[in-house]
């Protein structure tokens, strides 16, 4: 096994700020690898940004809110690595790019992640706590997708449809932190991230297809194949008329149209440039999306003003 296959980066901050015992929990949580948080924050951002438009005192969101949505998608995306790394770890010990992960390297063990994962559930639940109680409501519901979501892959060749399910369940929590209710908008939202997740985390499996077939999960980088592209034309398609469906409906300003295009863009550059057997090209791509979920954002707060 080529230690080189790793997916924990070398010397990064984790390895050179923090004391040697905290660091095996640092990358459990993935503090080392922001982009997963990244992605799960900026839904959170574009739900409290469409909400944010139709508010008539408020220019700009809350910073108070950015800044609680940002530390609780960081505990959150903490809480879901801990427990994919506990459910997963008879398989991570199998996988080149999963085996030096702190639960199958063996320092940490199920019990301490346990106590750990508890710990982080804690603090979300504490940032949750300041929002309202429908927000409330709706925020606690997502732990039943966070918890199933590691056992999909031993089910069904669609496992990122369920990460994005997961995953952009924050634009509801950021719309209704600011409305208290649901409506059409917000749940256009949603399902344009949705669609978005299907397409950047079927780049991101691609890296793993060969370890993937051999240990016996499943993935849509193994079901779609060098169909992928064509495929990602429909999932972005979606994602980008979606997003237009729900600026829409809330009635955002002009300026947030050329936004719209230049994210346009973007996705159409990730498929032009994807090549599925080269994996660190596929890591690069993936990464990239936190640069289109930023354009979304900023096209959702030009809108609103």
């Amino acid at each position: 096994m080529r230690q080189d296959a790793s997916d924990i980066p070398q010397g990064s901050w984790v390895n050179s700020v923090l004391p040697g015992g905290l660091q095996p929990y640092a990358r459990l949580a993935r503090l080392d690898r922001p982009i997963g948080t990244w992605l799960l924050l900026l839904p959170c951002w574009w739900g409290l940004a469409l909400a944010n438009a139709d508010h008539p005192a408020l220019a700009l969101p809350s910073p108070w809110y950015i800044l609680l949505f940002a530390i609780g998608a960081l505990v959150m995306r903490g809480a879901g690595c801990t427990w994919n790394d506990i459910t997963d770890r008879d398989f991570d010990g199998k996988v080149a790019r999963t085996a030096t992960r702190p639960i199958p390297a063996g320092e940490v063990t199920v019990r301490q992640a346990l106590v750990f994962l508890a710990v982080q559930l804690l603090i979300g639940l504490a940032i949750l706590w300041q929002f309202n109680d429908f927000t409330r409501m709706v925020g606690a519901s997502a732990l039943l997708l966070v918890m199933a979501y590691p056992f999909m892959k031993r089910v069904t060749y669609w496992p990122q449809a369920w990460l994005g399910l997961t995953f952009n369940w924050g634009a509801l929590v950021g719309w209704t932190s600011m409305k208290q209710e649901l409506s059409l908008a917000p749940l256009l939202l949603y399902a344009a991230g949705f669609f978005w997740t299907l397409g950047y985390d079927t780049i991101y499996a691609h890296q793993d297809k060969e370890d993937d077939a051999l240990v016996g999960v499943k993935s849509t980088a193994l079901r779609l194949g060098a169909a992928t592209g064509r495929w990602l034309i429909g999932f972005y398609s979606l994602t980008i008329i979606l997003i237009a469906a729900s600026a829409y409906l809330a009635g955002l300003a002009v300026w947030f149209w050329p936004l719209l295009a230049v994210a346009a863009i973007h996705l159409a550059w990730q498929i032009r440039r994807l090549d599925i057997d080269d994996p660190d090209l596929c890591l690069r791509l993936f990464k990239s999306n936190r640069d289109f979920g930023f354009i979304i954002f900023a096209g959702l707060l030009a809108g609103g003003i």
